[in-house]
């Protein structure tokens, strides 16, 4: 028995423990909750993709690509758990187009979030048309776009890039800067292949639509590995580089909506959310310890316990909460309490058919686990299936009810259980009776 006893103290030490963490975490402001978009404000972005100089098989991996590269570029600029994805419009209609989707929490200047997409560049590589020059018409410019050919090989084969500078040659010295471009496996061996092919050819380095290089091919370039010379400053080169490694687009895009939700919006729906979960917890608990008594009285400390658990694991995985992933939540408190008002009935029955109360809570859990079991695994599976197909509004739905249905299952056989051991095996009859039965009986 006292290792029983030890156990519930060790528990409720544990769950205060992980309580206060909770509370002093979030009231000092030092490992607070992260809130997405929806309740902590910021700025909703939508571009559109021109993809059409790009094949329709790669039409996929360069969106995909382009989701990452954004992602990586909001990252690196201390954007807190921004959502970046790809959708495809007007299907229905029969003219689709991709776009791409960005929202940035906490981020309430739109400005400055375009400024931090709009600053990616476009890095593109294109050969100079058969039977076409440089040279400038009448008017004495020449018309870049007209006379160059997509290559296929973009920023979305790019590995890498660094700064050097030119080393000596003939009559002096050189410090012009120059980026070296390193490329991918894929990219190399598509280089490889159009140098091959085209010697003799001029193959264009554009930047944002505009050609900074028109270096001729001289021969095959096997190595994987391309150099820029534009007459750069240093300071040029450098942010060349550094915004190259942020990434470079893989397909151009174009913005065609911008949206601003408001903190104030937020902080409403934060508020009206804690309103409801806290009444409607008020009231679960009140319920059960009204119709259940004592194991009442224990399942709402498991409740507690379970409670505290979960928004630990939402500080420390850590989870983005959304409305949609609080709903999920809050959802799998239900499941939690579900689970012990099965286990609290086979209690009942046990203890109805002349049972002790030992071994009444041994077989009750017994009968009441394969429930509890099949019920939660079918959740568990659809959340599964919620978080592996959904959006990203369902994948936080799927992420809080499915992590809360997996704990929940193990707070009432592991916590609940404990807690109705530590009363060993008294007569059931009189007071004891009483305190062990339900509603009215």
């Amino acid at each position: 028995m006292w290792q029983i006893r030890l156990a519930v103290i060790a528990i409720l030490v544990a769950g205060l423990g992980i309580g206060y963490f909770v509370f002093a975490s979030e009231k000092n402001a030092s490992f607070p909750f992260k809130l997405g978009l929806d309740l902590q404000g910021g700025t909703h972005l939508v571009y559109r993709a021109d993809i059409s100089e790009i094949p329709s098989e790669d039409v996929i991996p360069s969106m995909n690509a382009l989701r990452d590269v954004i992602e990586r570029r909001v990252n690196l600029f201390g954007v807190s758990e921004p959502i970046v994805q790809i959708e495809q419009s007007g299907v229905f209609s029969g003219v689709s187009e991709e776009r791409l989707v960005v929202e940035l929490p906490g981020v309430t200047d739109i400005d400055e979030a375009v400024r931090l997409i709009g600053e990616t560049p476009l890095l593109e590589f294109k050969l100079l048309k058969e039977e076409q020059s440089l040279t400038p018409d009448a008017s004495g410019e020449v018309i870049v776009d007209e006379i160059f050919e997509p290559t296929g090989l973009t920023g979305r084969f790019l590995e890498r890039a660094q700064l050097t500078f030119g080393s000596s040659q003939a009559g002096g010295l050189s410090n012009e800067p120059i980026v070296l471009l390193e490329f991918t496996s894929e990219g190399g061996d598509l280089f490889a292949k159009i140098t091959k092919e085209n010697v003799g050819r001029v193959l264009a380095i554009f930047l944002d639509g505009g050609a900074i290089s028109t270096p001729v091919i001289r021969e095959e370039i096997p190595s994987g590995q391309a150099t820029i010379s534009g007459n750069f400053e240093p300071n040029e080169a450098r942010d060349l580089v550094k915004n190259l490694n942020f990434g470079a687009l893989p397909v151009p895009i174009e913005l065609i909506s911008t949206q601003t939700i408001g903190a104030t919006l937020g902080d409403e729906a934060v508020s009206r959310g804690v309103q409801a979960g806290f009444i409607g917890l008020l009231l679960v608990m009140a319920f059960m310890i009204l119709w259940y008594r004592l194991p009442g009285i224990l399942s709402v400390l498991s409740l507690g316990i379970y409670l505290a658990a979960m928004l630990a694991l939402f500080k420390l995985i850590p989870v983005t909460l959304t409305s949609a992933g609080v709903a999920g939540f809050i959802l799998s408190i239900g499941i939690a309490v579900d689970a012990n008002v099965i286990i609290f009935e086979r209690l009942k029955e046990e203890l109805r058919g002349g049972s002790d109360l030992e071994n009444s809570v041994k077989q009750g859990f017994a009968r009441a686990w394969f429930s509890i079991r099949d019920g939660n695994l079918s959740s568990i599976i659809t959340a599964i299936i919620l978080f592996w197909f959904g959006s990203f509004l369902i994948e936080g739905f799927a992420l809080t009810f499915g992590v809360g249905v997996l704990v929940s299952m193990l707070t009432a056989i592991i916590i609940t259980r404990t807690f109705l051991k530590i009363f060993g095996n008294p007569t059931h009859r009189g007071v004891t009776k009483f305190i062990f039965g339900s509603g009215i009986k």
